[in-house]
């Protein structure tokens, strides 16, 4: 009698650690899943972050040419045009467009206005 309490006894302590080792695997897989999702989740921030890192180092680069454009276009920066010769070039045209006006007067004379 003994050998079949002791029998049964084994049989449940078995069957306790083959549920509790079935928890434990359940818990593995879940462990497994949630850290294959944070990796992923990690892969994809790091993705953006580059993305985000590129497209502010090309608006940097751009913005720094557009700069040392702009200063040399108005003669801030050496290599440009020089501010005194562009104030000189629009006083011209305007002295020019003023006497074409002029000319383009004597060869179209207004009508006489009637009284």
């Amino acid at each position: 009698m003994s050998l079949s309490r002791d029998a049964r006894v084994e049989d449940t302590y078995e069957l306790q650690n083959d549920q509790r080792l079935d928890e434990l695997h359940s818990k593995l897989r879940t462990l497994r899943g949630v850290t294959t999702d944070i990796y992923d989740d990690v892969e994809r921030q790091n993705s953006a972050l580059d993305n985000a890192r590129d497209a502010f180092s090309s608006f940097g680069a751009s913005l720094a040419q557009s700069s040392r454009r702009a200063g040399q276009a108005f003669g801030i920066t050496p290599g440009g045009v020089k501010q005194w010769r562009t104030i000189g070039y629009c006083a011209a045209a305007l002295v020019g467009l003023w006497i074409l006006w002029h000319i383009a007067g004597w060869f179209w004379p207004s009508s006489p206005t009637t009284p």
